[in-house]
């Protein structure tokens, strides 16, 4: 961590618990049986990268889900797709307390509102005001029209916050998305999945 001064942190996977394969053994309930196609951890079809990135509705998203299923229930098809959400463990929320005394923390995800909406309804308004708090600001790419792994998102928060890549750690627990930070200058941590951020600065931690 020597002439770090700024963390970005990835959402899901890192901060939030996900699991990637619950969406799509719900899919398949529905009758989605390319469900795998459609979604994974490593890549989507562009009906999901349209939604990250706040360029169709949720209800436009939900009805092109619907037309590939046998139901037409949208609350059934919202739930399956929200099935990923799992919890945010409050040791990472107090290790992010603690880094946030010495560095420069931000928050960088791809999402979509439905997911969104969903986490803070979980998790609890005033829990999730406070959480947000924590970072010098949050990027979430359907707010702000990009998705990992693009460039653009990335230079977006470079620009916005004139950061020194050099001196910037970068965290994500997907290969593609590390590479392009690599690429343009970040140090960078590719978190497997068996890894937890607490046990990268456990003298934070305490």
């Amino acid at each position: 961590m020597n002439n770090i001064d700024t963390l970005i942190f990835d959402f899901g996977g890192v901060i939030i618990n996900l699991d990637y394969s619950k969406p799509v053994s719900e899919f398949e309930k529905l009758g989605i049986l390319d469900s795998k196609k459609l979604y994974s951890k490593k890549e989507q079809t562009k009906l999901f990268d349209s939604l990250e990135c706040g360029q169709i509705s949720n209800e436009n998203f939900l009805n092109e889900i619907r037309k590939k299923s046998n139901t037409n229930d949208l609350e059934l098809i919202k739930k399956a797709w929200n099935s990923i959400l799992l919890n945010i463990p409050e040791e990472r929320v107090h290790l992010l307390k603690k880094l946030s005394s010495k560095y420069k923390i931000f928050l960088l995800s791809n999402t979509n509102s439905i997911h969104l909406k969903e986490i803070i309804s979980s998790y609890g308004e005033k829990k999730w005001k406070n959480f947000i708090s924590i970072f010098n600001d949050v990027y979430f790419s359907n707010q702000i029209g990009m998705r990992k792994p693009n460039e653009n998102i990335f230079f977006h928060v470079i620009n916005k916050n004139k950061l020194d890549v050099s001196k910037t750690l970068f965290i994500d627990d997907t290969s593609q998305h590390i590479k392009t930070a690599k690429k343009i200058g970040f140090k960078t941590y590719h978190l497997t999945d068996k890894e937890d951020i607490t046990s990268l600065f456990l003298e934070k931690a305490q």
